[in-house]
């Protein structure tokens, strides 16, 4: 029988370990910190971390199904990869790598927008008792814990910052805020008047809160990102190590490390909410009951779908773009492009329009992991 704790107040869930030395980088304090053998501790997490394995535990325990997840494996690879960003840069051509990075941080940015969402009534959502998951705490501590962790709170730096900072040490100050906006213009990161675009259309039942079906279809787009982002850390931290190309002496690498580390938490509590939310009777405005299983596989679904599919697509084209942008004033410009696609999956059609060769398919669909 499980017998930690499940019941935590905000405050709980926000404290952070006694950080022997906070960090500290290019001049920014930035959250997190080090422990006594100069190891580094993510923000917020002395009691959240306990929190979710508890919350998992006790799931298990009450309904004896797998946690959802779907493998990184599963994800297209980082375009351009760390093959490709090398290429570049031994040829002088650093526009790219400095816009994923300035790319990255921006939309990590966009995180602290959770703290925006309107609060679901979570108990009227679901037939069963809701208390002590991880559910009854997004709107007690969760939410807030992970806007916080993207975007900072008070005078401390959170990951958007973070990734700018690493950008920074690497290719020394690259960009202006002048500037910044231009690339974000030119790369379609905001919608109109600076806000993130419009959330996906509607795919449950009318008599389902539209309210609960925005906020779990953000979660399992939240996951998927999260997810996939690994590649990411795995492309900066690989890039930003490499002495011979960027400067800094990989200081820009281990920041990427701290917030890789940062992120696994999110990964473990989306998941472990979505599979509570899975594992429970959805209650309709009328009444009506349905299946745990058939509306997280909806929204799970329509969210892999769109992510692999037309904004895959959207990214390749955006990156494109960025490449041709980069090289515009090379008379071997198109001939660096077609050398940098030849060490990828990634290749370009007969129009121009660039197409993802990877033979590997998102998997996990949701109603079958049930």
């Amino acid at each position: 029988m499980t017998t930690e704790q499940v019941e935590f107040t905000a405050d709980e869930l926000l404290a952070d370990h006694a950080f022997a030395e906070p960090l500290v980088a290019e001049g920014v304090r930035c959250h997190g910190g080090f422990d006594d053998e100069g190891r580094y501790v993510s923000p917020r997490t002395a009691n959240r971390v306990p929190a979710i394995e508890a919350w998992e535990a006790k799931r298990v325990e009450d309904f004896g199904t797998p946690v959802l997840d779907i493998g990184l494996e599963t994800w297209p690879e980082q375009f351009p990869n760390v093959a490709q960003t090398k290429l570049l840069l031994r040829n002088g051509v650093r526009q790219p790598a400095i816009s994923q990075l300035t790319r990255i941080g921006t939309v990590e940015g966009f995180g602290g927008m959770l703290r925006l969402l309107p609060p679901v009534d979570w108990q009227a959502a679901f037939d069963e008792d809701v208390r002590g998951t991880a559910i009854d705490h997004i709107n007690r501590g969760l939410f807030e814990a992970h806007a916080r962790d993207e975007a900072g709170h008070e005078d401390v730096a959170g990951h958007d910052t973070m990734w700018f900072v690493a950008r920074d040490i690497a290719f020394e100050h690259p960009v202006t805020e002048d500037q910044r906006e231009v690339m974000l213009e030119r790369m379609g990161i905001l919608g109109s008047g600076g806000k993130p675009k419009a959330l996906p259309p509607r795919v449950l039942p009318e008599t389902i809160d539209p309210l609960l079906e925005a906020v779990v279809s953000r979660m399992i787009n939240l996951l998927f990102i999260e997810i996939s982002a690994f590649h990411g850390f795995i492309w900066a931290e690989d890039v930003l190590s490499d002495t011979d190309l960027v400067a800094g002496d990989g200081e820009g690498a281990r920041i990427v490390s701290y917030i890789r580390a940062d992120e696994t938490p999110h990964v473990a509590y989306l998941r472990t909410a979505l599979s509570e939310m899975r594992d429970r009777t959805w209650v309709g405005s009328d009444g009506s009951r349905h299946d745990g299983a058939a509306m997280i596989g909806a929204l799970w679904d329509a969210g892999l779908a769109a992510s692999t599919g037309s904004r895959r697509q959207e990214y390749l084209g955006i990156m494109l773009g960025e490449l041709r942008h980069a090289v515009a004033d090379r008379p071997d410009g198109e001939d660096l492009i077609d050398e940098m696609l030849a060490l990828g999956r990634v290749r370009r059609l007969d129009d121009g329009r660039l197409v993802d060769d990877s033979d590997r398919r998102p998997g996990g669909d949701a109603a079958e992991v049930a």
